[in-house]
């Protein structure tokens, strides 16, 4: 099968209306949305209880995140829902605000990505480093865990050996069969052991009502006021750049797993919409799921948009129909399915000695700084934005030492022998970090009359360099000599000759 051939079959396996008429598909996708949302029904709670709100609040989020993302968005067979690193996010607006404020925070967050989608932000991705991403996961692992430890603190003995009871459930019941999520055995079983023996833990009934109807519009009671704005907006950008980190990052994931292309851009304004649709319907929203995005299409083989939307419809019939009996869920298995999605979170390669001693110290300073930030503050943007910048300097740091600047002739004699010119040669790339320091690798004093620079190795990238040129023009000329630059490329003549002299005296 030639490559074209190839690429028509993988979009036919991916189109809606192929699988819609194919049986085999169908029952694929549908099963597939069924797995999802059974695997759903904890974390969204899960999340929901990190975030501080009701359980409904979370699980009306993934229901409305999964049906609104599987029509708008450009990456079919992906998973949105409520997720942990947005729940992160805004427990401390919900705590010191409230929820209309959660509410009012979500549907400025999708605004914000859609303005950001469209001016291009997916583009930027590509500038996110690898150790960057690295360290992004790493920190929402921590996260995840510590904000289990409330649940693990001050309560019923009997609440240890469950969870270590779920934990194996997890581990050890995937060598068995794949067949049922080991998420969902763990917590069917651990509620039918607590209601059966009578048991008395924290169940999820505890933590607030679950739904017993649809979700419906709503509008956040909070005063129009700049003040509200300025409460919620940090929470807002936040909540944003976060989810378009992750759902982009999962999107690039699933790209290269199903040898497919999608539409990062639509990818991001469809978040937003998402979002947007999540508050008006009392979500705490979110973003794309990497850990169901697996299920979905690696485990259960989705392609289409079919699965994701099941995902939501199942799930809203599970908790509307079935709210009492999700009640009953012992925290302790809900604090067991967290720890395994923190341990399946981390990249444990890592932090391996071998890996550590491998990786250059820059990168892993990176990694450790975007950590370290994240775990401190709470916030994966800030951490994000910390590991881009450190990441930035380091390479700046190390491109500036590459650059040279050689004595190619000492002093060129003419025939008659005077003194005629002496050449200088700098090589590597001059930008603010590597010119600096370009003044002062020239003989102002001793070198001749008349003094050739040659940039046929170099290349100028910004307009520092530019007035670095112009500051050794001035210095041989206080010495009543001249320079002449040569060699420049293309690129760099055109900066040089529309910048050189309008810089300033401070340049």
């Amino acid at each position: 099968m030639t490559d074209v051939a190839m690429k028509v079959d993988r979009a036919r396996d991916g189109s809606t209306l192929a699988a819609l008429r194919s049986p085999r598909r169908l029952r694929t996708e549908v099963l597939a949305g069924l797995v999802v949302a059974l695997a759903l029904i904890p974390e969204a709670i899960s999340f929901s209880i990190i975030a501080g709100v009701d359980p409904r609040v979370g699980l009306f989020a993934s229901f409305t995140m999964a049906v609104t993302i599987a029509i708008v968005g450009g990456r079919r067979a992906m998973i949105s829902a409520a997720t942990g690193a947005v729940a992160l996010v805004v427990a401390p607006l919900v705590h010191e605000h409230g929820l209309d404020y959660l509410i009012a925070a979500v549907i400025l967050a999708g605004v914000l990505q859609i303005l950001l989608s469209v001016l291009g932000v997916a583009r930027l991705m590509r500038f996110i480093p690898r150790s960057v991403m690295v360290g992004f996961v790493n920190a929402l692992a921590i996260l995840i865990f510590t904000a289990q430890l409330p649940y693990l603190i001050d309560v019923p003995w009997l609440v240890y050996p469950m969870v270590a009871l779920g934990l194996a459930i997890m581990v050890f019941l995937p060598k068995i069969t794949a067949a049922v999520p080991g998420p969902l055995v763990a917590i069917v079983m651990l509620t039918a052991t607590t209601v059966v023996l009578g048991l008395g833990v924290p169940n999820v009934g505890d933590e607030g009502e679950l739904p017993s109807s649809l979700p419906a519009l709503l509008f956040p009671d909070v005063p129009l006021t700049v003040e509200t704005l300025r409460i919620i907006a940090p929470y807002a950008l936040a909540v944003a750049l976060v989810g378009l980190l992750e759902s982009l990052m999962t999107a690039k994931l699933v790209d290269d797993i199903t040898d497919t292309h999608s539409d990062k851009t639509r990818e991001g304004w469809g978040q937003g919409v998402a979002n947007v649709v999540t508050g008006f319907f009392g979500g705490m929203g979110g973003c794309a799921m990497i850990g169901q995005t697996m299920i979905n299409v690696k485990v259960s083989g989705a392609r289409t948009r079919i699965s994701t939307f099941l995902a939501g419809v199942f799930l809203l019939i599970l908790v509307v129909g079935l709210g009492d009996v999700v009640a009953l869920i012992p925290m302790a298995a809900l604090v067991a399915v967290m720890i395994m999605v923190s341990v399946g979170t981390m990249n444990w390669h890592s932090i391996s000695p071998k890996t550590l001693r491998r990786m250059p110290r820059s990168e892993t300073g990176v990694m450790l700084a975007t950590v370290a930030v994240t775990v401190v503050t709470h916030n994966l943007a800030y951490g994000v934005i910390v590991g881009v910048i450190t990441a930035m300097v380091l390479f700046a740091r190390r491109v500036a030492h590459v650059t040279s600047v050689e004595r190619v002739t000492e002093i060129d004699i003419d025939d008659d022998g005077t003194v005629d010119s002496r050449t200088y040669r700098v090589r590597g790339e001059l930008f603010f970090a590597s010119s600096n320091d370009l003044i002062y690798q020239f003989d102002y004093v001793g070198d001749p009359a008349h003094v050739i620079v040659d940039f046929s190795e170099a290349h100028i990238w910004d307009a520092s360099t530019v007035a670095t040129l112009d500051a050794i023009e001035a210095k041989y000329a206080t010495h009543g000599k001249s320079v002449e630059f040569r060699g420049l490329n293309v690129g760099s003549a055109d900066r040089h000759a529309r910048l050189s002299g309008h810089l300033g005296e401070g340049h």
